[in-house]
């Protein structure tokens, strides 16, 4: 058995629900039932909502952050490269021991960010260990 309710509507919502219930295969009840869950429905999906909107607003508070430190070293590391190619000069092409000694040095650099990256770790911007670099 269903509990009873006895509700207070106005006149026009009492109207609207005699018009829409007197249509055949619907009830006033099953009305009243249908929009009640559908109120009850809208108020958890806000209540949701809202709990999500805190952290969607964090969420993009750091990746606007991540955004801009990637943008800061991305630009650091362009006008790195760029003093460094411009104050440079090219090996001499028979200077084959210093070109085996540029690419071991880069050989050496890439090894350890890997290293660096594989471990979790930053990189430590600490004085180079002579045994990595």
């Amino acid at each position: 058995m269903k509990p009873r309710h006895h509700l207070y509507l106005d006149e026009a919502l009492t109207a609207q629900l005699e018009r829409l219930g007197s249509k055949p295969g619907t009830s006033k009840s099953a009305i009243v039932a249908d929009a009640l869950r559908a109120y009850l429905n809208r108020r958890a999906t806000r209540e949701v909502d809202d709990l999500l909107k805190v952290r969607l607003d964090r969420i993009s508070t750091q990746l606007g952050r991540a955004e801009r430190d990637s943008l800061v070293l991305l630009e650091t590391l362009s006008l790195f490269v760029r003093y460094q190619l411009t104050v440079t000069a090219p090996l001499p092409e028979a200077d084959k021991a210093a070109q085996a000694v540029g690419r071991e040095r880069f050989r050496r650099f890439v090894d350890q960010v890997g290293r660096q990256l594989a471990a979790g770790r930053s990189i430590d911007t600490g004085p180079a260990d002579q045994g990595d670099a």
